[in-house]
């Protein structure tokens, strides 16, 4: 694992966002800036940002980079599994992809009683919920826990600054989200996807935990994957060979993934209404290495480390400006 000491030098070599005057009509989500050109497709530039709790909790130098090339990895191994929007990768921050119409679920799916947010199933269990997402929990369930099954727990799609909301299958059927045999083919492309994961995962001593798709129409009406998949961020991560003995003494999994910022702020605050304390920098590099080891364990593959000469962001621009004059 490369160490946080490391990464000092790259402390301030961060992308906090990523503005291009030259590509009008910005959407900022919470961590990707988004600009869609007039032919037809989108430019995503993964930020430096990190999002929990509804809201952006730091920065964390070189986590752009890690996302996208992450999501790129898995965008090219689950391929014969489900399509996706992927065009091409012009810079380590960035995806052009194809402009779809995006659903409006997120499909979670979860393999262990594991959580720290509101939506999470372990905080509702704690809180007495035994019924969930249209599915129904035993008693006695201990955090962490390996559930009986992999189950499929789809939310809302919130707003920046929102809350996402519980659904069950049922939900998405009868508020007429999704159509029966939409939702029937999205499950099971969701399903095969994480299977993949999971047992990919596994080869390289890690535990998938769970994660959210999102996924989108083209066209022709069929089902496309979109945003990103398996990353740190859409993702939860433990290593395998600790797994069992922490859980055992009651103590939490090690985590890869970005439940490690999560946790800090959870145990000095109540992230949904409180001010955040800020993060100290070891924390902040703590929290890059991490990222980076995980991209190193799933691909098997060292991380690029860029040129401490070019600013990210001059990069970017310099990598995007053939899209320049094709901006709607």
């Amino acid at each position: 694992m490369i160490s946080p000491s490391s990464l000092a030098a790259y402390a301030h070599y961060t992308l906090p966002e990523a503005v291009i005057p030259e590509l009008p009509d910005c959407y900022r989500g919470k961590v990707r800036e988004n600009y869609d050109l007039r032919d037809g497709t989108r430019v995503l530039v993964a930020t430096d940002r990190i999002s929990a709790f509804d809201r952006i909790l730091a920065v964390i130098p070189l986590k752009g980079q890690v996302l996208t090339q992450t999501a790129r990895f898995w965008f090219e191994a689950t391929q014969s599994l489900c399509p996706n929007h992927v065009i091409e990768y012009p810079d380590p921050n960035v995806l052009v992809c194809k402009r779809l119409d995006m659903m409006p679920v997120e499909i979670v799916v979860r393999d262990y009683l594991a959580g720290t947010t509101s939506t999470s199933i372990l905080q509702m269990y704690r809180k007495g919920g035994r019924k969930m997402y249209g599915h129904r929990f035993p008693e006695g369930m201990r955090d962490n826990e390996k559930l009986p099954q992999t189950l499929i727990t789809p939310t809302t799609k919130a707003e920046q600054g929102e809350h996402d909301a519980p659904l069950s299958a049922a939900d998405v059927v009868t508020r007429k989200l999704l159509t029966d045999k939409q939702w029937r083919e999205v499950s099971e492309k969701a399903l095969a996807l994480f299977a993949y994961g999971r047992e990919t995962a596994a080869r390289r001593g890690l535990i998938v935990v769970d994660t959210k798709y999102e996924f989108g129409f083209d066209g022709r009406g069929n089902i496309v994957l979109a945003d990103e998949v398996h990353t740190p961020d859409s993702s939860r991560y433990w290593l395998a060979e600790s797994y069992p003995a922490r859980f055992a003494a009651g103590a939490p999994p090690q985590t890869l993934d970005k439940d490690f910022i999560r946790r800090w702020v959870a145990e000095r605050c109540d992230p949904y209404t409180d001010p955040v304390p800020e993060i100290p920098q070891d924390v902040i590099l703590q929290a890059a290495a991490i990222y980076i080891d995980v991209y190193e364990k799933l691909t098997g593959q060292e991380f690029a480390l860029p040129d401490l000469s070019v600013p990210p962001l001059a990069r970017v621009r310099g990598n995007l400006r053939k899209y320049f004059g094709k901006a709607a």
